[in-house]
This record gives structure tokens, sequence and C-alpha cells, in this order.
């Protein structure tokens, strides 16, 4: 189906990303804002705008409504907020619009640990030793890792190093997680204390065509928090790259996948081992890192796939030149106590 216009469902930099793509292609772009964004340069650079009410940019039914009222036949959800959200997605498709990336049941799916780790062995792709049953822990052998199973981003994480460590700990993540995501379903895995985060970057059309864009290795963290991204990882011998972007395309078939979409390993250091970890079924912050070295516009083609567009090379045309770097920058709060003679005059 071809369409000529799309409402973003996000702001920022995504945003003006989407937008700039857009108006490459000669797409309408429609940005939908809220009152604190009314002057920011992603309302500015859109072809239209529209103002959100109190729900915001989490507001699913206002967010579609906006885009039949505006004309908007395709909805692109940008990174975060409703982005891995399948329901929205649902929502989008029922409502006669088009959805820009995978479809709710591979994100649902996918947005589940537990069931993504499954699909992973079916699939003959590399697991780490787990389980969601804390009696069966010392099968594993320490250390361990406790995950939130609907979870990211650090949330409901915790590493265990003794038997008499675990309880607690467990205790702990499913609090975390029921707070951050409503969920407090936890795994056990095993926890690989020398590793490397490494993550490959897919792409796969409706036609069955599922290729990767190489890997970023994103394994300078701050609390589970990527702070540097590059492509290529220093770290990788031509043949582990081979066979893990082999592993990930492999699963992007498994989940007859379309749109783009990142598989996370988990890489050992001593051992060169790698072990799958998740699927981001969304576009990802660190895309440009990937753009940059293989000189593929992941937004158009997001773009081209949804309308039903196959995917106009192969594996062997991506060809990757050079070497790229993304570092994201943290606020901090810095507190200062007071001198004595502060505290005198309070």
């Amino acid at each position: 189906m071809i369409f000529n216009s799309i409402l973003i469902a996000n702001r920022g930099e995504i945003a003006c990303r989407v937008i700039k793509t857009a108006k490459e292609m000669g797409i309408k772009s429609v940005a939908v804002y809220v009152d604190a964004d009314k002057d920011a340069p992603f309302v500015k650079d859109a072809d239209e705008s529209v103002k959100l009410k109190d729900g915001g940019y989490l507001d699913a039914d206002q967010i579609i409504e906006a885009a039949l009222k505006t004309d908007a036949q395709a909805i692109h959800p940008g990174y975060g907020f409703l982005s891995e959200n399948a329901s929205f997605a649902r929502k989008v498709k029922k409502s006669g619009l088009i959805w820009i990336g995978p479809s709710p049941h591979v994100i649902s799916v996918m947005g589940d640990k537990l069931k993504a780790k499954e699909l992973a062995i079916k699939a003959d792709v590399p697991t780490l030793p787990m389980t969601s049953n804390p009696k069966e822990a010392n099968k594993i052998g320490y250390p361990l890792l406790i995950k939130a199973a609907a979870g990211g981003g650090g949330k409901g994480m915790r590493i265990v190093n003794k038997s008499k460590e675990l309880k607690d700990s467990i205790i702990s993540a499913q609090r975390e997680a029921l707070n951050g995501f409503n969920d407090d379903r936890i795994f056990i895995e095993r926890y690989v204390e020398k590793s490397r985060h490494i993550e490959i970057q897919i792409i796969g059309d409706s036609h069955g065509n599922v290729v990767h864009l190489g890997e970023r290795e994103c394994s300078i963290q701050r609390r589970h928090q990527k702070i540097i991204e590059e492509s290529p990882s220093s770290r990788l011998t031509n043949k582990i790259r081979e066979d893990i972007t082999s592993a990930a395309v492999k699963l992007g078939k498994k989940l007859n996948y379309k749109s783009a979409g990142t598989v996370e390993f988990l890489f050992d250091e001593d051992t060169n081992e790698f072990w799958f970890l998740e699927v981001n079924t969304r576009l990802q912050v660190e895309h440009p890192v990937t753009e940059e070295v293989t000189g593929i516009d992941l937004v158009k083609e997001q773009i081209k796939i949804a309308s039903g567009k196959k995917l106009d090379f192969l594996q062997e045309d991506i060809e990757f030149n050079g070497h790229a770097i993304e570092a994201r920058l943290y606020a901090c709060l810095l507190y200062t106590s007071p001198s004595p003679r502060d505290r005198q005059k309070s």
C-alpha cells in the first residue's frame, strides 16, 4: 500500500529524524505535541502539528484520533513511549492506519523475555542456562543474574554470588519489576562476569527477506544503561562476526520479522561464546551508528517495508565502511553539604 502522510507518535530528536526522511521521500509529516513542547524544533519542522491533551505521548487513542483527523495514513512510533506497545500497534492497524514497525504479535512475544528465550531456543540460537523456578538455581551455578521477565534497562536486575543471597535478591528484584513494569515475574540465568554487549541490526520485509546490517557494541554502560555505542566492535573476529550475525538473521526469519529491529547478545570475553539476550522491536536510539557505516537510511527502509515493498538489496550488497561511535550524555545531580556557617544562617 502506498501512503503519502505519516504521523510521528513521538517527540524530540527521533521525531525530527523521521520528519527529515519523510520530507526527502515527499511524504507529509504530522507531529503531535504537548504544551511544554509547543516551540520545539520537531513541531516547527512538521508539515502539520496537533496538540495533545492530558494523556500526552502515552495516550494511544488520542494519537490515533489525531492521525485520522489529519488524514495521516501511517504512524511511526519512534523509540520509547508506545514504540514497543503491542496493544497500541493493534489499535493503529484496527483503525485502518498503517503501522510502521514489526507485527503486534512479534512485539508482544519479544516483549516477554521468557517467551523470547523459548523462541530463540526453537530457532537454535545460543541462550544462557536459565530458569524461572528459584529452586532450580543451584543447577545453573553461581554467580547468577536475576532479570525481570517484562523489563529492560536494568530494572529488576540483581547479581547473586551466593545461595544465601538468592531469596532477598529475588524479593528486591520482584518489587522493582512490579514498580517498573506492573509485572513481578522474574527469571534466573547464569551471570557472565567478563562479558561484552553486542547487538545486531536486522531488517526484514513482508516478502520473507531478512538481512543484517552489522553489529554495534555497547559494552560501556552505567547501571546497565548504554553510554557508548560503536560499530564495528573492535573485539569480534571475522569468524565470530559471521556466526553472531547469522544467528540474528536466523532468529529474524523464525519471527518472520518485518521492519527494523535489534537482536542483542552477551559475548564472553574469555571463551568467545555468545548468547541471545533479547530483541528490541523498534528503531534504536543508536541507529545512526549503523547508518554511518552502511550508508543505509533505516527510517526510509522502515517506511518502504510498511508500504509493502521488498528490500532492494541483498546481504552481499551491503558494504561496511569506516567506524562510528555514539556517546550518550547523562545528567547527574550533585549534592554538596552546606558549610557550618550556612547551617548557622538557616
